[in-house]
């Protein structure tokens, strides 16, 4: 492989579980001296907006996704309850989202993850790039001062710039 010196990453996704990939990988990345971008675009905005607190885990459709307590006795928290509620269970079930989404951040604080807001600001303070895609922006009806300061409106073409020199990595996330 060759060398690495520069990371550049898409992100889609916006709920809960997908919010720390990306910034985990990106301050690793920037730790290891990589220089980083993250374009955001469709629900990967939901990463940038000020307020975080309406992101969700949503456990329908990700039998991927090891649903085990973060408290009780030992052999409860063993149990991984997702091989053991079906799907209907999952999308059907009032409550079910908001459930996952306590147990995970509930999981996150047992084991002293920092929080999507923590991540976010170490990428910024550690000069990874925040590129928000402007059409994605204006399709969903957002507006500059709902995300955080430091982030760059541009179009994906800027994307294709920050991604095509050699030695970049890239990550569709």
């Amino acid at each position: 492989m060759a060398d690495v010196s520069k990371v550049s990453m898409i992100c889609t996704k916006g709920t809960l579980d997908w919010a720390y990939p990306p910034f985990i990988l990106s301050s690793t990345a920037v730790a290891l001296g990589k220089e980083v971008s993250m374009f955001f675009t469709f629900y990967g905005l939901n990463l940038l907006l000020k307020d975080t607190s309406s992101l969700r885990v949503s456990p329908a459709g990700n039998p991927a996704m090891p649903m085990k307590m973060p408290f009780g006795p030992e052999w409860l928290q063993k149990i991984n309850w997702a091989s053991k509620l079906p799907n209907v269970f999952m999308n059907n079930m009032p409550g079910f989202e908001k459930f996952a989404t306590d147990m995970m951040l509930k999981t996150t604080q047992k084991h002293g993850v920092a929080s999507i807001e923590e991540l976010r600001e170490i990428c910024q303070e550690m000069e990874v790039k925040f590129l928000a895609c402007q059409m994605t922006v204006e399709l969903f009806g957002f507006e500059h001062s709902d995300f955080i300061d430091g982030v760059e409106f541009v179009g994906a073409s800027t994307f294709f710039d920050e991604s095509s020199t050699d030695g970049t990595m890239t990550l569709y996330l």
